[in-house]
């Protein structure tokens, strides 16, 4: 008769099960996915605060904010990678590398629309140009901030709902089920948003490629909805501690 085996490490010491709860990680997940979605509201609100071309100081500091932002969900996509379920053998799922590929491929795409936003002003500081409708930057960033950003931030939310889904009964979900729901929802909103290229660059116009719709609204959409996952992850932790302790 075969008894069970504990794998251990090299140092000999017992290793975590796959799928098991890191509280310190969910608590900074959590926070990083909520501090993500509190700055992006003003971040969004600079865009709306001039009908005509903001000032250079606007441009400057939304994109002072939008490099911020990055910076916590680039953390909030290393720290969610540590939680997604493993297999038995350690390795994360496939729908759970979708999750972090997509996530961090999103951040490069908007820190490079942001670069040729902030680019303008820096070029032309007396011209009075709105850098996401005038100049020759403006058209290089729609797709940037547009179709791209949406299509990979729609496999971000889509694959880690499905992650998240595929966990032990010995561990805890990653999130509560109202998120997962969620990210499916916001996932498809970002979908239907790509076709926006073929709408053409009136700002104005809901579903236009830079419009306040497909673009900004979604965008918004899209971040508060990373503090909401935050929010559960973060919440969740006092469901998991209660087991342990």
């Amino acid at each position: 008769m075969t008894t069970p085996s504990t794998t251990r490490n090299p140092s000999g010491s017992p290793r975590h099960a796959a799928g098991a709860p890191d509280l310190p990680t969910i608590t900074f997940t959590g926070r990083a996915g909520m501090a993500v979605a509190a700055l992006s509201v003003p971040m969004v609100a600079l865009y709306f605060v001039y009908s005509g071309p903001p000032p250079e100081w606007n441009v400057l500091t939304r994109s002072l904010l939008t490099l911020v932002i990055m910076a916590v969900l680039s953390a909030f996509g290393v720290a969610l990678a540590r939680l997604l379920p493993r297999d038995d053998e350690g390795r994360r799922t496939l729908a759970g590398q979708l999750t972090v590929v997509s996530l961090l491929t999103y951040v490069a795409v908007i820190l490079f629309a942001t670069s040729l936003e902030a680019g303008t002003p820096l070029a032309f500081p007396d011209r009075g140009m709105d850098p996401t409708t005038d100049g020759p930057l403006a058209a290089a960033m729609a797709l940037a901030h547009g179709p791209a950003a949406h299509l990979w931030t729609a496999m971000f939310f889509l694959g880690f709902a499905r992650a998240a889904r595929r966990f032990t009964p010995a561990a805890s979900p990653v999130a509560p089920r109202w998120a997962l729901r969620g990210a499916v929802v916001v996932g498809v909103v970002n979908l239907l948003a790509v076709p926006s290229l073929y709408f053409g660059m009136d700002a104005t116009h809901f579903y236009a490629v830079n419009g306040w719709g497909a673009d900004a609204l979604v965008g918004l959409i899209t971040l508060v909805w990373v503090g909401f996952i935050g929010l559960g992850i973060h919440r969740s932790h006092k469901n998991v501690a209660r087991p342990l302790t």
